[in-house]
């Protein structure tokens, strides 16, 4: 039978794969269509801000199932620089999902915004509100957020790359 992920791995993986998507679509709103009333904007950065801040904990979780549980070698006949550029691109994504949500914090907290995790956990502010600081701590989590889509996008080409033109059933691992 050909190597799968353990199920708390796929469930893991599908869960952050939906919470980025749900982060994209809801930082694009907020910073290209925000709205101007001020519950909504409130409202929806409260959503963004849960979602990103639950990716850190679930993206640790998923580091330590991975690290417990090695995923099985990808199949024979891969080039070396492939396999390299998988394995970048996996720790990539790992470390942006392990930073982002931290930027994030920080720079909800430089601005001057406490924050309450699922409005029961109060995170402490590490900074406290910094003018000087909150714009540049928002430009880092915009700038990571990009860098995050590049290597979503580069991902995706190996799902493709593996489906399309191998057909070698890597992205049967994951389902």
């Amino acid at each position: 039978m050909a190597y799968r992920y353990r199920p708390a791995a796929r469930a893991l993986h599908w869960l952050t794969a939906a919470a980025v998507l749900a982060q994209f679509v809801f930082g694009i709103w907020i910073t290209q269509f925000g709205p101007k009333d001020e519950p909504t904007k409130f409202l929806l950065y409260d959503i963004h801000e849960n979602i990103g801040f639950s990716l850190l904990p679930i993206t640790l979780l998923r580091l330590a199932i991975r690290l417990a549980n090695p995923p099985a070698h990808l199949p024979a006949g891969i080039p070396r620089m492939l396999r390299f550029a998988a394995h970048a691109n996996h720790a990539a994504l790992y470390l942006l999902l392990i930073i982002m949500p931290i930027i994030g914090l920080l720079a909800t907290n430089a601005w001057g915004f406490p924050f309450v995790w699922l409005k029961l956990i109060p995170i402490p502010s590490p900074i406290g509100r910094h003018e000087t600081l909150a714009p540049l701590l928002s430009t880092a989590h915009w700038l990571t957020s990009l860098a995050l889509g590049l290597a979503i996008l580069a991902h995706l080409s190996g799902v493709f790359y593996h489906t399309l033109i191998r057909r070698d059933g890597v992205l049967h691992r994951m389902l």
